[in-house]
């Protein structure tokens, strides 16, 4: 988390210098500015347009450098103001992606059965010989790079459907965001994804330095040398990655899906909007059982 936000950090400069920018041509403009452009050029441009292959290759090699360009920050916030908040061209964007990565690490620092059953699992195959430990500490690896692939997939393909749409027109949307760029429309996948990696990566360390601790580096349940260190230098570097690339590709890719989250009000708003539901709820509630009890009254000897 603090990796993550760290990185976070670094683009709420572009935030406010959008922010005065938008105060000086009073609000975002529908028509679509050079740096978008250059958004367009960056991605529908590359080695990927005319390839899928080549595509995905492109979005597996950029996230380990530059996984969010400024470019990319300005077109994903522009896209999302005008498509769920087009009444407030000056929201800041930062604060509420802020509000909502925080919610979503009660997500990702949480854990469940199915997570425990996993670890279970996992034991039970340390089998003498098989090298369960150093084979399975592959597995968070492979499936962040695929989800590292596949959000900076979802930008590029983002690009890609504005340069067919040729959306550099007033009156025309710069990104549309849709459920569609996720895995099987669902971008909570992702996260479940991402929860997932962490807690089998930390479940790695934990339980290594646990087995050091209790047991001592020559212990039968240490594997060897050779083992021993990939598994260990495989944990740190996931950990680094997830971190500063993937958490913060995660933050504000997951904000191009259909819907916005609760996190756009902030806390005072949500409560009051709790409030209210909860309150329309009881209401509807005593109305049903009013009516329930006159029709009773109504269908009684008296009536007859």
């Amino acid at each position: 988390m603090f990796l993550g936000g760290a990185k976070i950090h670094k683009w709420k400069q572009w935030e406010e210098e959008i922010q005065k920018n938008n105060d000086a041509g009073n609000g975002p403009k529908k028509v679509l500015p050079m740096h978008q452009v250059s958004f367009i050029r960056e991605h529908y441009k590359g080695i990927g347009k005319d390839s899928m292959t080549l595509s995905w290759l492109q979005s597996f090699v950029k996230q380990f450098y530059g996984s969010v360009a400024k470019s990319d920050y300005t077109a994903m916030r522009l896209g999302f103001i005008m498509t769920h908040c087009r009444g407030n061209p000056k929201f800041d964007f930062h604060r509420y992606m802020m509000r909502a990565l925080e919610s979503d690490f009660k997500k990702i620092v949480s854990t469940s059965w199915s997570l425990w059953m996993f670890v279970v699992i996992f034991l039970l195959l340390n089998v003498n010989g098989w090298h369960t430990y150093f084979w399975m500490a592959f597995l968070p690896l492979v499936l962040l790079l695929a989800v590292g692939t596949k959000l900076e997939h979802i930008i590029a393909q983002l690009a890609y459907d504005v340069a067919a749409r040729q959306t550099a027109v007033e009156g025309d949307l710069v990104v549309k965001p849709s459920d569609e760029h996720f895995w099987f429309g669902q971008p909570r996948i992702v996260l479940h994804l991402i929860h997932f990696i962490l807690f089998q990566n930390a479940f790695e360390l934990s339980f290594f330095f646990w087995i050091l601790m209790t047991y001592g580096f020559h212990s039968c349940f240490m594997d060897h040398v050779g083992f021993l260190v990939p598994r260990l230098v495989l944990g740190v570097v996931i950990q680094l990655l997830c971190s500063y690339s993937t958490l913060p590709l995660y933050a504000i890719v997951t904000q191009m899906g259909s819907y916005y989250k609760k996190e756009i009000f902030n806390e005072h708003v949500q409560q009051g909007v709790l409030g209210w539901a909860e309150k329309a709820k009881k209401k509807s509630g005593l109305r049903e059982c009013n009516s329930t009890v006159e029709s009773k009254h109504g269908d009684g000897p008296d009536a007859a």
